[in-house]
């Protein structure tokens, strides 16, 4: 059972300086993209937050325990919209394609820098890679049933969702940075590709829109 979300205090020149469990949760995350999973340290985190070691303890039974959180976390963000995305009602294929490029688009759907973090730790480790194994192939099967809910035959819907998925961490591992502006204008042409079928000039000024409400104007 999680310890309770106590404040730890240590007084100082300024005060009363906090760390909560979220600040330990968020620096964890950030060192393990930057840095990797080595550098994901209790004494080095809390020196960071400048607290002492024991605090910790208040939230976390061991190092090994804030690692699987960690992990718990990209489960529950990269690969849970992934899957959600995929299931969600769609009248179209092109719509339900639509709805999975969400996630390429909104970081907080799918964070690209966790994933391959997470990808640079399973090389590392037989657990992770494991894990890793299983959410790819828990994102294409999701990705395959949707285009099968659309009538493709399983082989082709198979096929079609990793062309999809895998183009898509491809682009990532590849570090392209390509501006969504220049990125948008072939969207039309990636659902032709992905489907088969022909978007709509409502289903590109949908998605268009979406990308202007989510994406910040500087990317």
């Amino acid at each position: 059972m999680a310890a309770p979300e106590t404040t730890i205090q240590r007084a100082g020149a300024t005060g009363n300086i906090k760390a909560t469990r979220d600040d330990w949760l968020k620096l964890a995350l950030e060192t393990l993209i930057s840095d990797g999973v080595e550098r994901v340290r209790v004494l080095t985190l809390g020196q960071q937050l400048d607290v002492s070691r024991s605090s910790f303890y208040w939230y976390f039974k061991s190092r090994q325990d804030l690692l699987d959180q960690l992990l718990d976390h990209w489960r529950q963000t990269n690969t849970r919209f992934i899957v959600e995305r995929a299931q969600r009602p769609s009248a179209t294929v092109i719509r339900g394609v639509m709805s999975i490029f969400e996630c390429w688009v909104d970081e907080k759907l799918f964070d690209p820098r966790l994933d391959f973090a997470i990808r640079a730790w399973a090389r590392r480790s037989p657990t992770i890679r494991r894990a890793l194994d299983e959410a790819d192939e828990e994102r294409v099967n999701a990705i395959r049933d949707m285009f099968m809910r659309h009538g493709y035959e399983e082989e082709d819907a198979f096929v079609r969702a990793r062309v999809l998925y895998f183009m898509q961490i491809g682009y990532y591992s590849l570090e392209l940075n390509e501006p969504m502006s220049s990125r948008l204008p072939h969207v039309a042409a990636y659902l032709r590709s992905f489907t088969g079928r022909e978007p709509s000039r409502q289903d590109i000024e949908d998605f268009s829109r979406y990308v202007e409400k989510t994406v910040p104007r500087t990317r």
